[in-house]
């Protein structure tokens, strides 16, 4: 890696871990890493460590392109916005506008698999956002990261406290990677010598359905728990009637629509090549998390 990267979303989990892994992993020199966040407060451990922080907010596009201003790297982490609105696309893609106004060297974007396929409600804001990354005529790395293990905290514990793992999954897998062997992967591969145009898929080693993943939980947990197969239909309906946010309901259900559907069952060795390192089994993973995973 030459010149100067920054991470945007640096105070996020995602960010916070690729800025961790160029560090101390990949050995990279704080002084050519820029961490950016809407909250500059945030980030008073890393400006300790010699590492440059700039207010990036996607928020406010005109301010933007003097945010990336001297940036020869700059990794754009996908925002978190899912209100339905398209406010993620616009976010996102403003920042690829500045980026290149900006006069950045190479872009790099965190997305999901098969963006151009997925059944998941927000794949065109990914898919809508490499386009336009393409489009600049810069290089490019783009990370396509698969369902995090981490994922599964927002269902287990509910699913463990009735003994019911609702799923409209059907006998769909996925191939989870624990998000701190994702931060890593994207880390190793920005620290990487500059190469052509890329896209790397980052996925755990074993695709598994959901059937699959409920043993590896029990087993680690020590309690039983059952797939309950519905439809889509019925799974919305269980979900509002536990409580959950309805503008929410239509993307959480088509995850399980995505996973049934095959899209996310690709397993690869991108992310085990780009962090230079086993990835975390499932099965660690829960054992590890089992409290978490049990409420």
């Amino acid at each position: 890696m030459t010149g100067k990267l920054l991470v945007t979303g640096a105070s996020g989990h995602l960010g916070a871990g690729v800025l961790r892994h160029l560090l101390d992993t990949f050995n990279v020199p704080a002084s050519s890493i820029v961490a950016g966040s809407r909250d500059t407060s945030k980030l008073a451990d890393l400006a300790a460590r010699g590492v440059e922080t700039r207010k990036v907010d996607f928020n406010d596009p005109a301010s933007l392109e003097a945010a990336f201003a001297g940036i020869d790297q700059l990794l754009i982490i996908s925002t978190d916005a899912l209100d339905g609105e398209g406010t993620r696309f616009r976010q996102q893609t403003a920042a690829v506008a500045a980026a290149k106004a900006a006069g950045v060297g190479r872009l790099a974007y965190t997305s999901m698999p098969n963006p151009d396929e997925a059944k998941v409600l927000f794949a065109g804001d990914h898919k809508g956002t490499e386009d336009a990354i393409i489009a600049t005529g810069l290089p490019y790395t783009i990370f396509r990261v698969s369902w995090y293990m981490e994922n599964y905290f927002m269902s287990l514990p509910a699913a463990f406290a009735m003994g019911q793992w609702f799923s409209a999954a059907g006998d769909g897998k996925v191939a989870n990677i624990a998000r701190d062997d994702a931060a890593r992967a994207i880390a190793g591969g920005l620290a990487a010598p500059a190469v052509d145009s890329m896209i790397y898929t980052l996925t755990g080693s074993v695709a598994r359905t959901t059937e699959e993943v409920a043993a590896l939980a029990s087993e680690a947990t020590g309690k039983p728990l059952t797939v309950v197969h519905v439809t889509d239909e019925q799974l919305a309906q269980g979900m509002e009637g536990a409580g959950v946010p309805a503008p929410f309901i239509p993307t959480f259900v088509s995850f399980d629509t995505n996973t049934r559907a095959g899209k996310v069952d690709i397993v690869t060795k991108d992310a085990e090549t780009l962090a230079v390192a086993k990835l975390t089994p499932l099965e660690a993973f829960f054992e590890a998390t089992k409290d978490a995973l049990q409420g």
